[in-house]
């Protein structure tokens, strides 16, 4: 029997308390911005993102260690930036434009942390609005 696979269909929606959370995390990432601006390195956004996530009381682990696997054999470890609420995987950027690879980092993230809702968060743009993206794994 055959299964089809239907490579043009859009990945189901998280639940919707999983959206309002990453609503949340977008709003602190956006008020960081509004404070500290473009031009900084990554961490400095890492690190003033935690401190406005704690601020908000927002649960999360940072720099999280996640086993890669493969044919379910762990063949190494990733460091997620951000699990929120164990829920919401965030990378943190700091580049000149957002690259098909940040995606593919973050969709391979979300497979490996069992993850379905991921944001991309690039904080070197002058509009933080142009460098936020949703990214879903389907299942």
């Amino acid at each position: 029997m055959c299964e089809i696979v239907n490579h043009n269909a859009k990945p189901s929606e998280p639940s919707k308390e999983l959206d309002e959370l990453a609503h949340a995390v977008i709003g602190a990432a956006l008020e960081v911005h509004r404070i500290v601006g473009p031009g900084l390195l990554e961490s400095a956004y890492q690190c003033a993102l935690a401190i406005e996530l704690s601020a908000r009381g927002i649960l999360f682990a940072q720099q999280l260690p996640v086993t890669i696997s493969y044919r379910d054999i762990a063949i190494g470890e990733a460091r997620l930036d951000f699990l929120v609420a164990d829920g919401i995987v965030v990378e943190v950027k700091a580049c000149a434009a957002l690259l098909p690879i940040h995606y593919a980092q973050v969709i391979s993230y979300l497979k490996a942390s069992n993850r379905r809702l991921g944001l991309l968060i690039n904080f070197n743009v002058p509009l933080l609005r142009q460098g936020i993206k949703r990214v879903i794994r389907s299942r």
